[in-house]
């Protein structure tokens, strides 16, 4: 297989990019294995016409280098970042205010990969990552997803502040979520054209997109635990965006 080719791995993962179509070029599956809905993955090949290899099982913990594969691997074309214009055109096409979530030196593979299965799950149009000083779309971050990231757009950008100015000037509001801000998201009108902005783990939002934020908001704690990491603040904010949207269509037209 050449070099223009990743693996995935995992039941999910593989499932998901069978069903998306397109991404897949061969499958691979341990010998003689019993996983759990396997039957049902390798039918979606066969439909697809995709070919199926049979290999020993060590052969697959070499390749995944002893990940947790479930006995089967799939090579797939590299993935292919959308345009931010991508995203604002499947709201436009869809007949929505935009949600896109933009995410600031996020580094975890296992928080992007929440983060991507809830913009999916929660309908936004897409997912905004730097292409410096952060983690991209990696074959851990497919896994980590289970496969959600096959039907949902991701976009890299060079400079994420010059981004966010120019979603402003296209009447998109930009809300960063801040542990100290004085404003609690509740509060907040997410119910418009919105591009959410989560730090990183370990510093939260940089100072430049602060800066471009038009405001901060805080999920306000009464434990005593005083922060959540990156992939549970903007899960929780994409929720509440999600609800605010949800409210808005059942209220009647003034």
């Amino acid at each position: 297989m050449s070099d223009s080719h990743d693996i995935i791995w995992g039941r999910h993962p593989v499932a998901e990019a069978l069903e998306a179509g397109g991404r897949v070029r061969r499958v691979v599956v341990a010998r003689g294995t019993r996983e759990a809905g396997m039957a049902s993955v390798l039918a979606l090949a066969s439909r697809w016409g995709i070919p199926v290899e049979q290999v020993p099982r060590e052969r697959l913990d070499q390749l995944t280098q002893g990940a947790n594969h479930q006995g089967i691997i799939a090579y797939v074309k590299p993935w292919h970042y959308a345009d931010v214009d991508d995203l604002l055109a499947l709201a436009a096409e869809r007949d929505e205010p935009p949600l896109l979530l933009a995410l600031d030196s996020v580094q975890d593979v296992h928080n992007l990969g929440a983060l991507i299965r809830t913009a999916e799950a929660m309908g936004a149009h897409g997912i905004i990552l730097p292409e410096h000083r952060a983690v991209g779309v990696t074959p851990a971050v497919v896994k980590s997803s289970a496969g959600a990231i096959e039907h949902l757009l991701v976009a890299q950008v060079g400079n994420l502040p010059r981004l966010i100015d120019d979603l402003k000037k296209r009447g998109i509001w930009a809300v960063g979520l801040a542990g100290e801000a004085a404003q609690p998201i509740a509060s907040v009108d997410l119910d418009r054209p919105l591009v959410l902005v989560v730090g990183s783990e370990g510093k939260g939002l940089s100072r430049l997109v602060r800066d471009r934020c038009d405001l901060l908001a805080a999920l306000p704690m009464q434990g005593r635990v005083n922060s959540l990491n990156a992939a549970v603040a903007g899960s929780i904010a994409l929720y509440l965006a999600r609800q605010a949207r949800q409210a808005g269509k059942s209220r009647p037209e003034r």
